[in-house]
């Protein structure tokens, strides 16, 4: 990493508060050259409180786009941080006109020539595209980075119509603690008490809107930009990871969007941005690539941006199954359309007599973190006992030709029966070296009542066969001689997929028109591409501190067996950030754990739990504010039954304490 001191502009910083329409303000932080003519604006939107949460890696990127000739601001949505009003949704229409006004503000500023661009990650992305679908005039150009165009069937909730137990339990509890941290006295004034309180009388778990709604309806149409890919007018470069849930949203958006205003980046990066050199790497100049778009489209450079392939991917080598690597081996390779001339869809099929599929409820405690964020146990181990729990197929990649490489998503046609009318299907593919070991490659899922669309939930004929196709996740892989590609499929998938009544009782499979197909793309030599970036480099560093602690550290991902009761049980440390100490003297401790647990033979033993501590201190101001949260699902054959409790200090007082029991319904998922 490149810490950059000097740049081509001094800069300065401010926070300033944004007045909304409704006479709500918004709290902003924005860092501008020191120039006399008006610079372009780079907005920035969430809900992760800038003065504190997001702060180190704002002084990262924030001041760096300002030493370079932009205002660059960050800005807290409504009903978080130190912004004024109410929590709601994530990407409510109050939400996404708030951003719109934001944009409309900046445009208008002396300092600003009118033109703006937004950028973000994850929450940051999202709402990029979706206020870019909106289409405000000063919007020129936008950079969304591990987002969706999708919400139900690529976000956090679902996954092929199925509910995403780990992660839509997770995120309902994270957003839950969130929303329920106060503003700081600090920078809120004197008001922060009253102001938080008003919030905390707002505040609804998310849980109960996202289980309300268990098929692709108009809730979640709403901000899932692939509805209308022609209403987004402003200009998109659009990036991911392979191991981000969300990079298959860069392959439809530069399939989609008008070539003329959209190029895609995909690494092999977790959900960070891809300069922080986080694992997997390697890192790249990622600022230095915005600066390019951004000049291009925002003061009108003619420095080539648009000569660049439509689409930039790196193929990964064969590795060894690992749960954290520093660099995976491959090359970057570029794609003048998609999609590609040179990727050619190539069947594998299955043979042999049918077999009966009736995973262990268990299946997935391997399958690693659904957010990885670069800690060392996030990705998949090795899959053997996975695979032992699934039906297989393999086809070997002969010793001595070239590589099988893939570039794009393979899909899955099965033969299935069930004797039951629900159940799940998950298909793994798999890189299976030598020495016997299996790499996860990607994976996908369908809930069978959603195989005629995601939008309604239709019962499996009993006793009948039919064929299904789905698409597992986009991967770029090259499958070197010698190695077997395998595809696994169970009936199971705990804790990602939430298991139904009846589903124990699996499917049976039949090879005869069943398959892989897989998106095999030419081979090129090493290099051949002529694709290279520059080394990362930011600005500096905030200076914030992270005290040892003489608390001996949690596993990251613990999965515990109780033979006796047979029961399992995952426990995760999401390690988001633990306590810290800024530079202008807060006191930030955070501390959240993860359960996951299921019995042998019994889809209804499935249950989650989820605990958050949170303190924000100051002793200079003798503040001292505290939030702990709890949070539950189970699930019974007729419906989903939650649990979440809220309970918040200053010093010793309680100010705040709420529970919330809910029974909703399984109509579908």
């Amino acid at each position: 990493m490149i810490i950059r001191t000097e740049f081509p502009y001094g800069s300065t910083h401010e926070d300033v508060r944004i007045p909304l329409p409704d006479g709500v303000e918004l709290y902003a932080r924005i860092w501008r050259p020191v120039t006399d003519e008006p610079v372009p604006a780079l907005l920035e939107y969430l809900p992760y409180r800038l003065t504190d949460w997001t702060a180190p890696r704002d002084w990262q990127r924030h001041p760096w786009y300002a030493g370079h000739g932009y205002a660059s601001v960050r800005v807290d949505v409504r009903g978080h941080g130190c912004s004024g009003g109410l929590p709601g949704d994530e990407y409510d229409a109050r939400e996404l006109a708030d951003g719109v006004a934001v944009v409309e503000w900046l445009a208008a500023q002396p300092w600003c020539t009118g033109s703006v661009g937004m950028f973000g990650i994850s929450w940051g992305g999202f709402n990029s595209l979706q206020i870019a679908a909106l289409a405000p005039e000063p919007l020129k150009a936008v950079v969304t980075v591990c987002s969706t165009d999708d919400r139900y069937d690529n976000d956090v909730h679902y996954m092929g119509g199925s509910v995403l137990a780990v992660d839509m339990h997770a995120r309902a509890a994270t957003m839950l603690a969130f929303a329920s941290r106060p503003p700081d006295p600090r920078y809120a004034g004197d008001g922060w008490r009253a102001q938080w309180l008003d919030r905390l009388q707002a505040v609804e778990p998310l849980i109960h809107t996202w289980l309300s709604h268990q098929t692709r309806d108009a809730y979640w149409r709403h901000g899932s930009v692939c509805e209308d890919y022609g209403a987004i007018g402003a200009a998109v470069l659009a990036v991911g990871g392979w191991h981000d849930p969300y990079r298959d949203t860069v392959l439809r958006l530069v399939e989609h969007l008008p070539k003329g205003r959209v190029r895609g980046l995909i690494g092999p990066w977790s959900h960070q941005y891809p300069d922080r050199g986080l694992p997997p790497g390697p890192a790249i100049g990622f600022l230095q690539e915005t600066l390019r778009w951004w000049d291009h489209w925002l003061k009108g450079a003619d420095n080539g941006v648009m000569d660049e392939p439509l689409l930039r991917a790196w193929i990964s080598e064969a590795h060894p199954p690992a749960t954290v690597y520093e660099e995976l081996p491959g090359r970057w390779v570029g794609e003048r359309a998609w999609p590609s001339p040179s990727v050619i869809p190539v069947a594998y099929v299955f043979q042999g007599a049918p077999v009966a599929v009736a995973s262990p409820q268990h299946t997935g405690l391997d399958a690693g973190r659904f957010f990885p964020f670069g800690n060392d146990a996030d990705l998949p181990p090795d899959q053997r006992e996975e695979d032992a729990k699934s039906a297989c197929f393999e086809f070997p990649v002969v010793g001595g030709g070239e590589p099988v490489e893939i570039l794009g998503r393979p899909s899955v046609t099965l033969r299935l029966r069930l004797d039951v009318p629900y159940g799940q299907v998950v298909a793994r593919l798999c890189d299976v070296a030598p020495d016997g070991s299996s790499t996860l490659v990607t994976r996908g899922a369908l809930n069978l009542s959603a195989r005629q669309g995601r939008d309604r939930a239709v019962p499996w004929p009993v006793g009948s066969y039919e064929d299904v196709t789905f698409e597992l996740n986009g991967i770029g892989h090259a499958f070197p001689p010698g190695h077997r590609i395998r595809l696994a499929v169970s009936s199971a998938y705990w804790p990602w997929i939430w298991p139904r009544a009846g589903s124990e009782a699996g499917w049976t499979l039949d090879p005869a028109g069943s398959s892989v197909t897989l998106p095999v793309r030419a081979a090129s030599p090493a290099g051949d591409d002529g694709i290279v970036f520059d080394a990362p480099e930011q600005s500096e560093p905030l200076g914030v501190s992270y005290p040892a602690t003489l608390d001996e550290p949690r596993p990251e991902r613990l999965v515990v067996r109780d033979v006796a009761r047979g029961t399992w049980r995952l426990e995760v440390d999401p390690r988001y950030g633990g306590t810290r100490v800024y530079p202008d003297g807060l006191e930030y401790g955070e501390d959240a754990t993860e359960v996951y647990e299921i019995q042998d033979g019994d889809p209804l033993s499935a249950r989650t739990r989820s605990q958050w501590r949170i303190r924000l201190h100051r002793p200079e101001l003798g503040w001292d504010a505290r939030v702990e949260t709890r949070s539950e699902i189970t699930c019974d054959e007729g419906g989903f039954m939650t649990s979440n409790e809220v309970v918040c200090r200053e010093g010793d007082e309680v100010v705040f304490h709420r529970t919330w029991e809910r029974r909703l319904p399984r109509a579908a998922g």
